[in-house]
């Protein structure tokens, strides 16, 4: 079963995202794709995507990574909170380095292993999402649905299924 919400690719090799939706196949809620690197802000304005896949070289013959790592930098001003992996068939350490010293949650090269890339995918978004202890999420919970009752802790109590007394117990941790 898909899990791991929405991840959106982007590389201008359109047979690579073919291959990503066998391998991702029940990875992933949905899988959406680019060909243009300039199209990822205005996307990411309109869908949530919890974790982005980057390639590092758009134009025809050039295999520096530059592209990706200035991509990867506008996108990681306007979206810190997402994480990205970058991706390129012409990988090296130092290009990698950038890539990590520059935002980026890690680097895979093509061809990739699929086990590895889904593992990479999986950490990126595990590490970027909050763990909330238990109890502060039922402190939330607590405070949240007084508020809504208008600080009336009868009808609060009622709406929790819980005494008045167990609330302003909860209430004074």
């Amino acid at each position: 079963m898909a899990n791991y919400g929405t991840l959106l690719v982007v590389d201008d090799n359109a047979s690579i995202f073919t291959t990503l939706e066998i391998c991702l196949d029940g990875v992933f809620e949905r899988i959406l794709t680019l060909t243009r690197p300039e199209d990822v802000l205005v996307t990411l304005k309109q869908e949530a995507v919890d974790v982005i896949l980057l390639d590092m070289n758009f134009s025809l013959g050039v295999n520096s990574g530059q592209e990706g790592l200035l991509w990867l930098q506008a996108i990681h001003r306007r979206h810190p909170n997402i994480p990205i992996v970058l991706m390129t068939a012409y990988a090296d350490v130092r290009l990698a380095v950038n890539g990590l010293k520059s935002g980026a949650t890690d680097f895979v090269t093509k061809p990739w292993d699929n086990h590895e890339l889904i593992r990479v995918l999986k950490d990126a978004i595990d590490a970027s999402t909050e763990v909330i202890p238990l109890g502060k999420m039922e402190e939330q919970h607590v405070r949240k649905v007084v508020d809504k009752c208008h600080g009336n802790i009868s009808k609060a109590a009622e709406m929790l299924e819980i005494s008045r007394q167990r609330l302003y117990k909860k209430l004074g941790k």
